[in-house]
């Protein structure tokens, strides 16, 4: 199994409602696949700024658009019960008319978040327990029409899940995964498998997302999973962009763009993750690489 290219842009819900509205369909105009959400109670860098709250948000933008698909990138599970969750999916999934993925990751401890909300602040052994029930439950909410689970952490009984989805057999699920740990629950419950590097160089972020790529090749073949049905995703991120006011450096040049990109395909990640431009000098560039370079990159990586 192959998959297309196709790219992401990830978002941060902490602009004016009018302007966050209009970039998703600035970007559905643009041809991109995918917009993304971040998912947290506040903008745990900086949480005196304005901030939405997500899922509401894509709820209002499905109605906003029509062809790009939506998603979160992503979901921290500390902040929603997993039947509850699902629940929403599924419901985005009507709205959107079968646009809806669901990303999911362990979140941070470091957020503020869970202290503004009373929720627990879990160490993060116990995200990483708490995570492989927790994924494994909206999956099998998503799929079934009753459920009914008993885990350690998680359990439901006769859960009822009506209408079914819209996407068959569910809404595609993302599993965000650095470690090992997280990683096996991406082969074992993913439909994507998405992951970043922190480092600061693009060369060493590369060779790291290698190592992980190889990794994930060996979480699949010990449980007899096919490794190409697991679409690998990968969001550039650029370490030094904060101390330089925003500016990312893939947003540099088109022609450092085409590199960047490029040398993330050869490792076989077919889901290429952007950010917006933080920097609004780079908006046109932004542009541009949407209008010029992205439809030749999707052609000439039209499978990997």
């Amino acid at each position: 199994m192959t998959h297309p290219l196709r790219f992401h842009v990830l978002m941060l819900p902490n602009v004016e409602w009018g302007e966050l509205t209009a970039r998703f369909v600035r970007l559905e105009q643009l041809g991109v696949e995918v917009g993304a959400l971040a998912d947290h109670f506040v903008d745990w860098t900086n949480p005196v700024v304005a901030w939405f709250e997500t899922w509401t948000s894509l709820a209002a933008v499905a109605q906003a658009t029509s062809t790009i698909r939506l998603t979160t990138c992503v979901t921290q599970i500390p902040l929603r019960n997993p039947a509850m969750l699902a629940r929403q999916v599924l419901t985005l999934d009507h709205i959107s008319t079968g646009r809806i993925e669901l990303g999911l990751g362990t979140g941070l401890t470091i957020d503020p978040s869970y202290a503004m909300t009373g929720l627990a602040n879990w160490e993060p052994k116990e995200r990483v327990d708490r995570f492989g029930e927790y994924v494994d439950l909206v999956g099998q909410l998503l799929s079934q029409e009753v459920t009914t689970f008993a885990g350690r952490y998680y359990q439901v009984e006769g859960s009822v899940m009506n209408p079914r989805p819209v996407q068959s057999p569910r809404p595609p699920i993302m599993v965000a995964g650095l470690a090992p740990r997280m990683m096996r629950h991406a082969v074992h419950h993913g439909d994507i498998w998405n992951s970043l590097s922190f480092l600061a160089s693009f060369d060493d972020q590369l060779a790291e997302t290698r190592g992980r790529c190889q990794a994930i090749d060996e979480y699949c073949a010990a449980i007899g999973r096919e490794p190409s049905s697991l679409r690998r995703s990968y969001t550039m991120f650029d370490s030094q962009a904060r101390p330089k006011g925003g500016a990312i450096i893939y947003y540099e040049s088109t022609e450092r763009f085409i590199d960047h990109v490029s040398r993330v395909v050869e490792l076989g990640i077919s889901d290429v993750g952007l950010y917006y431009p933080l920097d609004p000098a780079q908006l046109s560039t932004f542009e541009k690489i949407a209008t010029d370079v992205l439809p030749g990159l999707r052609a000439e990586y039209s499978s990997v």
